[in-house]
């Protein structure tokens, strides 16, 4: 039974317990050396094996084993930028979240004036799971290849595959049969001083309507013509206003907070809001269980190939609207 929450207090609370459980929940694991080598030998050549009967994942295919998940996992963060920056969690069930609607505010009164009573509004999002797949094909002779390496293949098509529609649901997802992205999520945080301009002044103003707790954590996410005007921009004495990453790998930095750029944002344009800027940390992706291989045998057949099919499930949601606020292009 769910604790009724009072305070916004007691909201972080739960949110950071919450983080918690999920962190410590246990998802079936899949380490034994001898379940990773009959994995694969299946995956090679197609034989059925008893030992991958209690792995299965109800729809024919096999759960993967767990260094080959944390492979996975890895390699989406390499494609998938959010997934590097937001709270990733592993989930067993639906997962009910409690948000804040509304906060309780001060007010100047006089002396012997009774004081208005004010509560929060609090309300609750659900991270459920939605699933996502890829189709892979191999041919025979690459599989009958003693040298050829399955797993790298498989890995490299399902996390560039995979970690891309990832990203694109994650911030622009309608929440059909999907994700809903973070620019529907997220507040407006400051509107464009002139129709279909952005100027640094406007990614100033964002940064200050971020909240100071969030704002020591925070990042900024924008597209790449948000990032290109931006990066033309040179402070009063002729000098950039961007930081350069100092180390291989490391994102660059914009008022001292890092910058990562996604394909998947909106250009500079009336009405868009090609820029989200706040501590990603409230932004929760949730896998559910395992990732999943199913092979078929006879699809392909006629065209001299063998299909894998590499699912997950999935959800994302920002659990605090405060925390990440996005900066919209004024309308002409």
């Amino acid at each position: 039974m769910n604790k009724t929450i009072n305070t916004y207090d007691e909201l972080i609370a739960r949110l950071e317990s919450l983080n918690g459980e999920t962190k410590q929940e246990k998802v079936k694991t899949l380490s034994n050396p001898a379940y990773n080598h009959t994995f694969w030998a299946f995956m090679r050549d197609g034989m059925p094996r008893n030992a991958l009967k209690e792995n299965s994942d109800g729809a024919g295919g096999y759960l993967v084993p767990d260094e080959y998940e944390s492979k996975l996992v890895s390699a989406l963060e390499n494609e998938n930028h959010l997934r590097r920056i937001s709270n990733v969690i592993q989930t067993r069930h639906r997962l009910i979240i409690p948000t804040v609607i509304d906060h309780c505010a001060a007010a100047w009164i006089e002396e012997g004036e009774q004081i208005t009573e004010t509560e929060p509004s609090f309300g609750q999002i659900v991270l459920d799971a939605y699933k996502m797949g890829t189709l892979i094909l191999a041919s025979d002779e690459l599989l009958e290849d003693s040298g050829a390496d399955i797993e790298k293949l498989i890995l490299e098509q399902f996390s560039r595959r995979i970690g891309k529609c990832e990203e694109e649901a994650f911030l622009t997802g309608d929440g059909n049969h999907k994700p809903m992205g973070l620019l529907t999520q997220a507040p407006v945080g400051s509107v464009s001083a002139e129709a279909g301009v952005l100027s640094a002044e406007d990614a100033l103003e964002l940064y200050f309507s971020v909240g100071q707790e969030y704002r020591a954590n925070a990042v900024w996410f924008m597209s790449e013509d948000a990032h290109r005007t931006l990066r033309k921009v040179k402070s009063a004495m002729g000098r950039n206003i961007w930081e350069p990453s100092l180390m291989e790998g490391e994102p660059e930095k914009l008022l001292g907070r890092p910058v990562y750029v996604s394909e998947f944002l909106p250009e500079v344009a009336s009405d868009s809001k090609p820029i989200l800027f706040g501590d990603f940390n409230y932004f929760w992706i949730g896998d559910r269980g395992k990732r999943s291989v199913k092979r078929l045998n006879e699809r392909y057949a006629d065209h001299g190939q063998v299909g894998f099919i590499a699912t997950q499930r999935v959800d994302a949601k920002l659990v605090l609207p405060e925390a990440i606020k996005s900066l919209e292009i004024k309308t002409a």
